[in-house]
């Protein structure tokens, strides 16, 4: 309860992030037909990058900050383009201040048939962020434990859709929560997709995750990760992961392009470096 996000908004993890969750939702777009997004901790949706939290870490500047200013060659800078012109419909006068969060990107993006749930613990972030979506009647703001609410909303009605998960990693076993967390959730929608981020501080700890999924047998679960810098002693955050069960057919094709720029952009010099495999499936 004590996490707050506005002091890490728009950092490298976010931006790894933030970049796979639009890639998902422009292959949902494909086709026609509506589909749910729903983001199980949603936090306030958007956050001022000038603001004393932000300031205080400044670590934005070494994420979003980098990639706005850098041309990008094609086919990166078409596959980056939803989730720069999400930033930047944030930011009209052209200079980097506010930053969307995971459910400002989605609602970008969204077609007038599909639809947004956002589930946030934190009182104060639940009522800020039904406050920055107030009268928008695709979106359905909730004040909830994202953990212990999709028993009662899988399958949405759409049956299409997308399941972001995205938590703060302050209390010990989020890793052991996400594992049981897909398995229950797979039990009641198996076609969904399911986007997991985690941070890389420990890797053998990252690495038993990444093995007790495999062990649920599951069989579409596709990982990928950038690190910014060597992993450390005492661990800190030197990656950024995600897992995504049931991903688009084109989505390990678009990270084998995505992630080396964003390697180059946002490493240290010569310490970046990332991954892309299949943990079961393909």
């Amino acid at each position: 309860m004590n996490y707050r996000h506005a002091f890490h908004a728009g950092n490298f993890a976010d931006v790894v992030k933030h970049i796979v969750l639009t890639r998902i939702l422009a292959y949902l777009m494909r086709k026609d037909a509506a589909f749910r997004v729903i983001d199980t901790h949603a936090g306030v949706g958007l956050y001022d990058l000038w603001g004393d939290e932000a300031e205080r870490t400044g670590e934005w500047r070494d994420g979003i900050g980098r990639l706005s200013g850098p041309e990008l060659a094609e086919p990166v800078a078409g596959l980056l383009a939803p989730y720069l012109n999400a930033v930047r419909a944030q930011n009209p006068d052209g200079e980097l201040r506010f930053y969307p969060g995971s459910p400002f990107i989605a609602r970008h993006m969204l077609r007038r048939q599909d639809r947004l749930m956002g589930l946030e613990l934190h009182p104060r972030d639940a009522e800020a962020l039904k406050e920055n979506f107030a009268g928008d009647i695709q979106t359905r703001i909730t004040q909830l434990d994202g953990w212990a609410a999709l028993g009662t909303h899988l399958p949405p009605k759409e049956k299409r859709g997308l399941v972001l998960v995205d938590p703060p990693f302050e209390e010990r076993g989020e890793f052991g929560r996400m594992a049981k967390f897909l398995q229950k959730a797979h039990t009641r929608w198996p076609g969904g997709i399911y986007a997991f981020w985690y941070p890389v501080k420990d890797p053998a700890e990252v690495q038993t995750f990444a093995d007790s999924l495999k062990a649920t047998g599951i069989k579409r679960i596709f990982r990928l990760e950038l690190s910014i810098r060597a992993a450390s002693t005492p661990p800190r955050l030197h990656g950024s992961g995600m897992i995504v069960v049931n991903p688009p057919f084109v989505l390990e094709e678009e990270m084998n392009l995505i992630l080396p720029a964003l390697t180059k952009i946002l490493a240290d010099a010569d310490r970046g470096r990332f991954r892309v495999e299949w943990i079961a499936g393909e």
